[in-house]
């Protein structure tokens, strides 16, 4: 077995943008899932299919950028279908990918 990986954990690496006004909205399902922690980064800023999002005074909105793991396909897939209906009602983006978690 290689070294490297008795030190590392498969997860789900889930990164959520959303409009600042919702983030609360997030927070609550991420914590219903029980999710093992999360990173919010306030202020962030792009351009979406609901148009431009910044922290500017001349931008109506803001976004939050959340990062999290999920460490099985079940707490992924119940986050999933949990944010979805938020994410279709007030728009975002939720991205999934492979990831690594080293353990400690």
């Amino acid at each position: 077995m290689d070294y490297y990986n008795t030190l590392l954990q498969d997860v789900k690496r889930v990164e959520i943008i959303i409009s600042s006004f919702h983030i609360q909205e997030a927070i609550k399902i991420l914590d219903q899932v029980q999710v093992s922690g999360y990173t919010i980064i306030e202020d962030t800023s792009g351009k979406g299919d609901r148009g431009l999002s910044c922290s500017d005074v001349d931008c109506v909105f803001s976004g939050q950028y959340i990062l999290t793991v999920c460490t099985n396909d079940r707490q992924l897939n119940t986050l999933v279908e949990n944010l979805k209906p938020l994410l279709k009602k007030v728009g975002g983006v939720c991205l999934v990918a492979d990831a690594k978690w080293v353990s400690h």
